[in-house]
């Protein structure tokens, strides 16, 4: 191929070039790399840029491909990683100063699980510091821009992901969601972003913040792709705690069957009705576009939603306070104040708080649990507004100053208090031209039934294409 368009290239298409030997991993990895030397600057995706690395193994995939030793659909792909997973030998700074020395001696499983798949590994990505935020600033490493419109957030906290895969800086990376940091920059910056069930994905090797609630996950432009990085990836893992024994899947076949029939659940209950107009429509267009699928629809109600910021908040950042305190002591001037005010909230929040919060938590899993026992799915925004710029304090919605920092998280913290798989697909733009989520959650354990209603919407509809104008 004369030239490479990564920005358009999705996995899977690569993945079949790559195959018939009609595209070299050099070529591709060259693409992104390029694309990381023109735009990188600006937009602030990465910490860590893997050249001469991600040259060698490119180099070695297209020997091993040649030879017949073909791994499956991620070998000779370029992707990165949100720079909370380790990688052996390579810097991991968890997007703060305190750990900006820190070299693991090891790879996390799922860094470890994509090498032995054949990816290659182009660089390590920025993020919201300490993966604390919905925004995507960052005091250390520079703010990530959205790439729809600069001076915007890209959202947070797996904002480099979003930002590079929107780009063509890579295919897919791998971010991680405790109260939507997948789903919130897949939003913003017009990709997919898929936070898998609660111990469907190993965390052994990621910088925790909050054991109960931390997902990892794939950003990639398509719900194909996110299923591709998916069945690569998941799995049992004794060396995590919250790891769950299931039997291995392939996602990709999930994708096949039909979405005819299925019955979604619309939330009635007024905090999922205080909404940004133009995303109101968006969403509402996207339902008339399942219907016309044959999907139905009816009304389900998740009261115990309204109150998920302040149980969210409450468990992480007891959580996170229990996990840093040492850091804190040691280093706490090479965190932001952001940070040391969050973690220091968390070491002097009374214990009764973390436990009724955990209690709310119990009632807001049996609300989830009846609604998808009357329906397949549940589909919602994934965030109340679009993009807003960088350094809001305040932003408007339902007539309302509402605090920026935690606004972006709103809609997307019921799912992981409830560990519930959920998706978020393009599904529309602004006037502005900033991109609309759709977010779809499902029972646990049924991402590949989530997976085809999104990869179905995608097939019925271009938002996802968007991205070609970057």
């Amino acid at each position: 191929m004369a030239r490479v368009d990564t920005v358009a290239l999705t996995v899977a298409e690569a993945a079949r070039l790559v195959r018939s030997r009609k595209l070299s991993p050099v070529e591709l990895v060259e693409a992104s790399l390029r694309r990381v030397e023109a735009l990188d600057r600006r937009l602030r995706a990465f910490i860590t840029v893997l050249g001469d690395q991600a040259m060698a193994e490119a180099r070695k995939a297209e020997a091993e491909i040649g030879a017949g030793n073909y791994k499956g659909p991620l070998h000779g792909i370029p992707i990165s990683l949100k720079d909370l997973f380790y990688t052996r030998g390579v810097l991991t700074t968890a997007g703060t100063g305190a750990f900006d020395d820190f070299v693991p001696n090891y790879d996390a499983t799922v860094t470890a699980k994509l090498k032995e798949a054949g990816a290659i590994v182009i660089g390590k990505n920025n993020l919201h510091e300490l993966a604390v935020g919905g925004t995507g600033e960052n005091p250390f490493f520079g703010n990530g821009q959205n790439p729809w419109k600069e001076g915007y957030v890209p959202g947070g906290s797996s904002s480099g992901s979003a930002i590079a895969v929107a780009t063509g800086m890579g295919l897919a990376s791998m971010g991680s969601d405790t109260g939507g940091s997948i789903r919130i920059p897949a939003s913003f910056s017009g990709v997919v972003g898929h936070k898998p069930t609660y111990g469907l994905v190993s965390r052994y090797g990621v910088f925790a913040l909050s054991w109960t609630l931390d997902h990892v996950g794939p950003l990639t432009k398509t719900v194909e792709d996110a299923a591709i990085v998916l069945t690569a990836v998941a799995g049992y893992d004794a060396r995590d705690s919250g790891s769950a024994q299931v039997r291995r899947r392939n996602y990709v076949r999930s994708l096949r069957g039909d979405v005819k029939g299925l019955r979604l659940g619309i939330p009635l209950d007024p905090f999922f009705e205080v909404l940004d107009k133009e995303v109101r429509q968006a969403v509402s267009q996207a339902v008339r576009v399942m219907r016309g699928m044959g999907c139905t629809t009816r009304r389900v109600s998740l009261p115990t939603a309204a109150y998920s910021q302040e149980i969210g908040l409450a468990i992480s950042w007891a959580e996170t306070a229990s996990i840093y305190e040492s850091e804190l002591r040691a280093r706490f001037h090479r965190f932001s104040r952001a940070v040391q005010d969050q973690i220091l909230v968390g070491l002097s929040m009374p214990s009764s708080v973390y436990v009724k919060a955990q209690m709310a938590r119990a009632v807001a899993q049996r609300e989830f649990h009846r609604a998808l026992e009357q329906v397949d799915l549940i589909v919602m925004p994934t965030t109340a507004v679009p993009a807003f710029p960088i350094g809001s304090k305040q932003v408007q919605l339902g007539g309302e100053s509402v605090e920026a920092r935690f606004l972006p998280a709103r809609l997307t913290r019921p799912s992981n208090q409830t560990g519930y798989p959920a998706l978020s697909v393009p599904c529309g733009f602004t006037r502005e031209g900033l991109p609309v989520g759709l977010q779809i959650i499902g029972r646990p354990f049924e991402d590949g039934l989530v997976l085809r209603l999104g990869h179905a919407y995608q097939q019925a509809t271009e938002w996802h294409k968007r991205n070609q104008q970057l």
